[in-house]
């Protein structure tokens, strides 16, 4: 069958983070670079469709490429694995510091693919430079400074925002990974990614990856708006919201639904009939 069973999901899941806790520094940097900078793509691509005056939704639609791009090469993005590091962790395949040293490393590796896209992406903007960056470049200034200069106006409650747009926001994309399990097929894979990835970036949630472009790539365009700015205001609490829901709303609530129940019989003799030289025993199920 086509479909996985959302048991036999979880044993992939776990599976897939024991094999992601394995890499070495290399391959985690290397398919890390790669993912954020087809995530950042992805990204780009949305801001190209929307400057050309369409409906949003447009945006939200094609937004999912990326990430299906990404989780079909096997690379590794730090949001989605906030849930399956925690999977491999409590099922015991992944000790505590391995599934620390995947997600630190990832993570970096994510930023520096994001930053090296960004200034590519602003130099083929600007012609290196020598020109303006056009409806893209102020669609994009506007939504990096309402994504740092806004939360940072309302102060605490700013930050509060930023932190549930983040967990918000990858609760489905944490979906969108496991979900990329629950088929054997590349078809029903990608369809099976699209819907939740789809369904966040629509909403307009806060995701600490696609951040790592899109809000440098506002400051090369002219965006005033500083580094602390950009850590303290948004990427720090994103990051914090990613983390939260990815861990506990994905990884481990699916794996305590569903991990493998253990069923033991416990034999215990009532009495014996000397007479008959027979013993009578009694069977406890034990869940």
């Amino acid at each position: 069958m086509d479909y996985v069973h959302p048991t036999d999901l979880l044993n992939d899941a776990t599976k897939a983070a024991s094999r992601k806790a394995s890499l070495s520094v290399r391959d985690l940097l290397i398919r890390s670079f790669l993912a954020g900078g087809l995530l950042a793509y992805a990204t780009s691509l949305v801001f190209v469709v929307l400057s050309q005056n369409v409906a949003p939704i447009v945006g939200a639609i094609l937004f999912p490429v990326g990430f299906v791009i990404l989780v079909l090469l096997g690379l590794e993005l730090a949001t989605g694995n906030f849930a399956l590091l925690p999977i491999g962790w409590a099922a015991g395949e992944v000790s505590f510091p391995g599934m620390l040293r995947n997600l630190g490393w990832v993570y970096l590796g994510n930023l520096a693919g994001s930053l090296f896209y960004a200034l590519l992406f602003y130099l083929a903007v600007t012609n290196c430079g020598a020109g303006t960056s056009g409806a893209v470049g102020e669609l994009m200034k506007s939504a990096a400074q309402k994504k740092t200069i806004t939360y940072m106006a309302i102060g605490l409650h700013g930050w509060e925002t930023a932190f549930i747009k983040g967990v918000l926001c990858n609760w489905m994309v944490t979906l969108g990974a496991v979900l990329a399990m629950a088929s054997r097929s590349t078809i029903g894979k990608i369809v099976a990614m699209w819907l939740p990835i789809m369904t966040f970036f629509a909403h307009g949630y806060e995701h600490s990856i696609v951040n790592m472009f899109l809000v440098p790539t506002g400051m090369l365009f002219g965006a005033p708006i500083s580094l602390a700015q950009w850590w303290i205001w948004n990427q720090i609490p994103v990051t914090l919201g990613n983390l939260v829901s990815g861990a506990f709303l994905t990884g481990l609530a699916l794996y305590v639904t569903n991990m493998p129940k253990k069923d033991a019989a416990m034999v215990i003799p009532l009495h014996t009939d000397e007479t008959a030289g027979a013993t009578v025993r009694q069977t406890a199920e034990v869940n």
